[in-house]
């Protein structure tokens, strides 16, 4: 290097363009009461996302140079502290380089961040990424893997608090600092709505998500609001909707606006652009854009509303993507709330009209601002880390054209999913189908 001369290095941009090349799912059940994931271990469910990721890639596992395992609580939930190396036999990669990571419900967002940056960065050409919660469960200590056993309140309630800040967090029971209502509270009143209102808005979220999931044959959900209100003795989805049997458990919250707790594991396979168009694959290949990022500790009011801010701004910088150009939206809705109010904060519906979309039916998956074509958090089911990889893995078949029963009427070119976890962690990732 001349004397004199300063290289600046600016961090966020790719230093080469990264694809999606290969995904895999398992189902999204209670493994233990259904027929093709009884009996299956974390390690069984990782390798099953795995192997399936990778044959439709059209790889092989020895082509495998890298890879990242993500879980929202290993130890807890897995009985594991090393689940990595533990998993690396499942399918068929002993002996090469991989790291756990955790970040609550937002691990598989970072396990697409994590797997894209080591293939920008040159140091591998070829990385698979997933996760794995078996979230409906418990390990029987010490057995093997497939011995499961119930997963109470009384043991799942104390681990909440351990996601935030010892100092700061617990003394004001932040637990309960995720904060279920405060930004849909502040929509209501930023728009001069009624409880009644919002009460309508979430119950049309609710009905679309279920229609999508039941059509999707991973989806924990096998059935409608209206079969359910049929089998009630109900006249229609909205009377069972507002029933006795689906009360308000928060301000606006009703339990079907909760997550659906369950297991399952997804992964991906990703590689340079140039590589992957070269391979000639017999579907799309789906661009990676960017990733914006942002974390604000449980404390810290409004925390979901800020990070989404942030974390939006960031990816619509680094990528030069506009609100207008995006066809589907992913939200991590563990409480239903987030897909009205994630999906006015990054631009895809008009402010201060979501909720108006909402109870159109505008939000699914054959309407014009689809949001969670697979049924989302509290209908498709939430396996904690699992889930978002289990997002990316609907939008890559979207793109593709390949949802089966869901499929948009025109399959989407740009995709943006907004990742949430822990009430703290924000990952905000821009997908395009390459041209």
């Amino acid at each position: 290097m001349s004397k004199g001369v300063i290289v600046l290095v600016k961090l966020g941009k790719q230093a080469r363009s990264v694809s999606i090349v290969g995904v895999g799912c398992t189902p999204f059940k209670n493994f233990e009461d259904h027929p093709q994931t009884k009996g299956m271990s974390e390690g069984d469910a990782f390798g099953y996302a795995a192997l399936e990721a990778i044959q439709d890639a059209g790889l092989e596992p020895r082509d495998i140079q890298y890879f990242y395992h993500g879980a929202a609580n290993p130890f807890m939930i897995g009985d594991s502290l090393t689940p990595n190396m533990q998993v690396a036999d499942w399918f068929g990669v002993r002996g090469i380089g991989s790291v756990h990571h955790s970040e609550a419900c937002c691990t598989g967002y970072v396990a697409l961040q994590e797997a894209v940056q080591a293939v920008a960065s040159g140091t591998y050409d070829v990385v698979l990424s997933g996760a794995v919660d078996l979230a409906a469960s418990l390990p029987v200590v010490d057995a093997p893997g497939c011995f499961r056993r119930d997963f109470p309140l009384s043991e799942m309630l104390p681990s909440i608090p351990k996601v935030y800040d010892r100092a700061y967090g617990r003394p004001f029971d932040s637990a309960f600092g995720i904060s279920f209502d405060n930004w849909i509270n502040k929509y209501r009143w930023e728009y001069d709505l009624t409880a009644e209102q919002i009460d309508d808005a979430l119950n049309g979220v609710s009905k679309s998500l279920r229609r999508d999931a039941v059509l999707n044959p991973l989806a924990f959900s096998t059935k409608t609001f209206e079969e359910l209100a049929k089998e009630n003795d109900l006249p229609d989805a909205d009377a069972y909707l507002k029933g006795f049997g689906n009360p308000k458990v928060t301000q606006y919250l009703r339990v079907t606006g909760f997550e659906i707790k369950c297991d399952g594991a997804a992964a991906l396979v990703v590689m340079p652009t140039d590589m992957a168009v070269a391979r000639g694959l017999d579907h799309k290949v789906i661009d990676v854009l960017g990733t914006g990022a942002a974390a604000f500790e449980g404390a810290t009011p409004d925390n979901e509303y800020n990070g989404t801010k942030v974390g939006t701004q960031q990816v619509y910088e680094l990528t030069g993507v506009s609100p207008d150009e995006l066809d589907l939206l992913f939200v991590n809705d563990f409480f239903l709330a987030g897909d009205i109010v994630a999906a006015e904060e990054v631009g895809y519906i008009p402010r201060g009209e979501a909720w108006q979309y909402a109870i159109d039916g505008r939000m699914g998956f054959d309407g014009d601002k689809p949001i969670n074509t697979h049924g989302g958090r509290c209908n498709f089911g939430h396996a904690h880390g699992a889930s978002g990889v289990a997002d990316v893995v609907e939008a890559v078949k979207q793109m593709r054209g390949e949802a089966g029963a869901t499929q948009m009427p025109k399959a989407p070119q740009t995709t943006f999913l907004r990742g949430f976890g822990g009430g703290q962690n924000i990952r905000c990732q821009i997908l395009r189908t390459h041209d």
